[in-house]
């Protein structure tokens, strides 16, 4: 055991955050802590890292034991490069032993210039450079605090890698449930002031979950008939008591303490604005910034149903389209179009990026009211006040100011003022960073039932799989490519396209020298035996799978009152759809593959 506390209690303010709970860490122990917003997930990990105190409890750790910590909202000196604030707290010997080691990771992290100044770079890059601060410290325990957030997809992949082959102990809070997934063993959850630890990845954890919940549901369910039967006898009157009525009375009271709590519940409700026929048009938009092109001869017609997502490297110019198409940004060339009924929801990436959110004397309540007073809902309408308790503002922390609220609130609360403005179109930046995994789900639902448009900029691959069924990934020169379905069949999409690119660079001649390549012919590109067989057969074969699958169908309708008929008619349709699937990936790329060999010749 490499790190323990015992009955930690921690309150804010007239908040408890933490009420006598406890902790171990293992050396192998990969731990992802979840959790409501507001619930203590940074408070827990800075009290491990000792950067805070509990106010009752202890910590103990084993000797020699070394913590590296990635803080929420990391802190630089001015007037260092990137380099320097790496190795900020390290001595001469450690900085030229992990000099080499520092570089990768910061190149990886997409820093080109090390030397820079860190004053000048965003809140997003500084966020990176700690991080690499804190995978290049040595430590047996490392600390990460949202580590994923203001990282591209390929740079999470590395991160994965990175943290799965870590020798030491992990303690990290992420939104990412992929990552969640891939990297831990172990979950813990802090409910109400409670931890609840799953010795689980993040989707045998949900099963686990479920199974504790139901059984809280259960023993609720007795206590309340239980509650009941007390409540009679003890309003009978003293004439009906007993000997034994004040045992009774005391169970009665137990019970009356014990009886169910209420489990707050985030409510994402509000109606959108009636969107017309004519929505967005983006014509040939083109905007380039250093003599580099971030987007060019960018064309597409938004749907009113559309659910479009943005996907590439940091910095390659998905927000600057956004705001071009949001008209927050002219473009250098091209043009967009928007409907008369167009009523744009724009949530930024950033709370500190635009002033009119950026008042951290302001009361959360005044936030709100700026907005409306009154919220129109599919219930009806309600106060600002109500509208805000649904999103789990209180009304005591309603009278707080901004300022006071921890990162994944104020992410929250800026999510409901954009929601509240009743936009038929939303522009999310990054929505999930800051967010915790149960609001995440719940926007997510939300989302599926929203009346309009929605287009995402974001780096994870949960929610766009859940959100999103049109990728565009972002290209060298600006360019855009475009791929139907979600993030998990734009990876398969992509393979096949490096699959069928690298087949076609395979069939091409060895290398000749200049002379007999100048006097003799390209080889034409052409299939193989197998290619040309299967491509002669596979539209036949495709078809005969689609009509098995359709009497498959109405055997299973016939017979859907028998059981273990069912069972193995439905293990039957799950085997033909797997090969439909497979085929259908094969037809794709022989078809390609055909009009490319026609284009050759």
């Amino acid at each position: 055991m490499l790190l323990s506390a015992e009955k930690l209690s921690k309150s804010y303010t007239e908040k408890k955050l933490m009420d006598e709970v406890s902790f171990y860490l293992n050396e192998s122990d990969k731990v992802g802590v979840i959790g409501k917003n507001g619930t203590g997930k940074s408070t827990l990990l800075n009290i491990l890292a000792e950067r805070d105190f509990p106010d009752e409890g202890n910590i103990s750790k084993s000797t020699g034991v070394r913590i590296s910590y990635l803080e929420q909202n990391p802190v630089f000196k001015d007037g260092l490069s990137l380099l320097q604030n790496v190795f900020d707290d390290s001595d001469m010997h450690k900085k030229q032993t992990m000099e080499y080691e520092a570089k990768s990771i910061l190149t990886k992290m997409g820093f080109t210039d090390l030397d820079i100044d860190t004053k000048n770079l965003s809140g997003g890059e500084k966020k990176r450079v700690a991080l690499a601060r804190a995978l290049v410290k040595p430590c047996e325990i490392l600390i990460l605090d949202e580590p994923t957030n203001h990282l591209d997809n390929q740079m999470v992949l590395w991160l994965e890698t990175y943290l799965k082959r870590f020798n030491g102990a992990i303690v990290m809070v992420t939104h990412d449930r992929y990552f969640l997934d891939r990297v831990t063993n172990r979950i813990v959850e802090i409910d109400q002031g409670k931890l609840y630890s799953y010795d689980a990845n993040y989707s045998l954890f949900l099963e686990l979950k479920a199974q504790r919940e139901e059984m809280y549901t259960a023993t609720q369910r007795k206590n309340r008939a239980l509650f009941k039967k007390e409540l009679e006898w003890v309003q009978r009157g003293p004439r009906a008591r007993g000997t034994k009525s004040k045992s009774r009375i005391e169970r009665f009271e137990e019970l009356s303490r014990g009886n169910e709590v209420s489990l707050n519940k985030l409510e994402m409700d509000s109606v959108a604005a009636r969107l017309g026929k004519k929505t967005i048009e983006i014509n040939d938009v083109s905007k380039s910034f250093g003599g580099q092109y971030l987007v060019k001869n960018f064309t597409h017609f938004v749907m009113r149903d559309a659910r479009i997502g943005f996907i590439g490297k940091n910095g390659c110019g998905k927000s600057t389209l956004i705001k071009m198409i949001a008209g927050d940004l002219e473009p250098d060339s091209g043009y967009v179009v928007r409907g008369d009924t167009v009523k744009i929801g724009y949530l930024s990436q950033e709370w500190d990026e635009n002033s009119k959110y950026a008042d951290n004397q302001m009361k959360v309540i005044d936030y709100i009211k700026e907005v409306a007073q009154q919220v129109v809902t599919a219930d009806g309408t309600i106060s600002a006040s109500q509208m805000l308790e649904r999103f789990l503002f209180p009304p005591d922390l309603q009278w707080n100011s901004i300022g006071r609220l921890s990162g994944g609130e104020k992410r929250r609360l800026n999510l409901l003022r954009v929601l509240i403005e009743a936009p038929n179109i939303l522009f999310l930046d990054e929505p999930t960073n800051d967010l915790d995994i149960e609001t995440l789900t719940i926007l997510e639902d939300y989302l599926e039932r929203f009346n309009g448009a929605v287009i995402v900029v974001s780096h994870d691959r949960y929610f766009l799989d859940k959100v999103v069924d049109t990728i565009f990934e972002f290209r060298d020169g600006g360019e855009l490519k475009q791929y139907s379905g979600g993030y998990s069949d734009y990876l398969e999409k992509r393979e096949l396209d490096f699959e069928l690119a690298q087949g076609v660079e395979t069939r091409k001649k060895p290398s000749e020298s200049p002379e007999k390549a100048r006097n003799s012919k390209p080889a034409k590109l052409k299939f193989t035996f197998k290619e040309q067989r299967d491509y002669d057969a596979i539209e036949s074969e495709i078809a005969d799978l689609d009509a098995r699958l359709s009497l498959l169908a109405e055997e299973i309708e016939l017979y859907a009152s028998n059981y273990e008929k069912l069972i193995t008619l439905l293990e039957k349709k799950e085997k033909l759809e797997a090969e439909m699937s497979l085929k259908m990936e094969r037809w794709v790329y022989l078809n390609e593959l055909a009009e490319k060999i026609q284009e050759n010749q």
